[in-house]
């Protein structure tokens, strides 16, 4: 399992802009109720077992909270030691991480790390659940643009700490001709004749994914030179079919065949045993149920050292 690079940059602007968004500046609870000069620990355990995820976002958070409480209180850093790193398997009561600082900043960030880590950490969780379902076939599971506006990045690292790969990241990063494509197009042939003019014009070279529904529009997409097909909402014999039409056709086997489409955990396995190469899931990202975190201080409260 290769786990993606971790998007440093657009971690950074998401957490200040959950910050601002939280007031993170003007926590009025904790600034009367909690005294300045505390420092306390404090750990993020789980209550259920999953894939980890994010375990960056955590330093990134406690970092832009504490510069804006040593702004207004010249509290120290928070310490972040993570127990844990992105990828793996934990089990209900493990410990994530383990905190020492200022109990301000601990206490005004903690909703805003656990927003973030129970998010990733959801998605690797499930998308591990389906790697492994597929596990001992040729087929790969795949995300979707289906992500939170504005965390894709993350989203799809999360992806890949639970074992999947990523499809597209934006739309420029490759041609994926779908239903409403088609119909504006003209039909199958008429939108991959047009998309490869697009490319000859413009002088660039992308990969063309194709969506069809049916066992006719496959073909025609084969026999028009596609080297990728979506088979969008297909039921398994259909699929099974495209399959062997790949078989049966000279140079088929450079054709990639992917399965899309409200695909289910129960239903996936066979979905990978039909021959598709790629299994492309919405619900990895627009779906997932987060993992079931809590933070809590561990240790009687002290002041601050001078």
């Amino acid at each position: 399992m290769r786990i993606a690079d971790f998007p440093v940059s657009a971690a950074r602007a998401s957490v200040a802009a959950a910050l601002t968004e939280d007031r993170a500046d003007g926590d009025v609870t904790t600034l009367w109720s909690v005294p300045a000069d505390l420092v306390a620990t404090a750990e993020i355990s789980t209550r259920r077992p999953g894939v980890v995820a994010g375990m960056p976002v955590v330093r990134e958070v406690f970092a832009q909270s504490a510069q804006s409480a040593q702004s207004a209180q010249s509290a120290p850093e928070v310490g972040v030691e993570a127990l844990v790193a992105d990828g793996e398997r934990v089990r209900a009561g493990d410990v994530l991480v383990r905190l020492t600082g200022s109990a301000r900043s601990l206490i005004t960030a903690e909703r805003t790390v656990l927003n973030f880590l129970q998010r990733l950490c959801g998605i690797a969780t499930v998308t591990d659940a389906f790697v492994q379902a597929v596990a001992g076939t040729p087929a790969r599971i795949l995300d979707t643009r289906k992500t939170a506006p504005g965390l894709r990045a993350l989203d799809k690292y999360a992806v890949t700490a639970g074992g999947g790969g990523n499809h597209r990241l934006t739309l420029a990063a490759m041609v994926l001709l779908k239903e409403n494509h088609i119909t504006a197009a003209g039909g199958v042939t008429a939108a991959i004749d047009a998309v490869r003019k697009g490319m000859a014009d413009s002088g660039r070279s992308l990969p063309i994914d194709v969506e069809v529904q049916t066992v006719a529009q496959a073909r025609e997409a084969m026999e028009a030179g596609a080297g990728w097909l979506m088979l969008d909402n297909m039921e398994l014999a259909d699929i099974e079919e495209v399959t062997r039409m790949r078989a049966g056709r000279r140079g088929g086997s450079k054709i990639l065949l992917e399965a899309s489409g409200n695909l289910t955990l129960d239903g996936v396995r066979a979905i990978a045993e039909a021959g598709v190469d790629l299994i492309s899931i919405g619900s990895l990202t627009h779906s997932a149920p987060a993992l079931d975190l809590t933070m809590l201080i561990t240790t009687d409260a002290a002041p601050c050292p001078r």
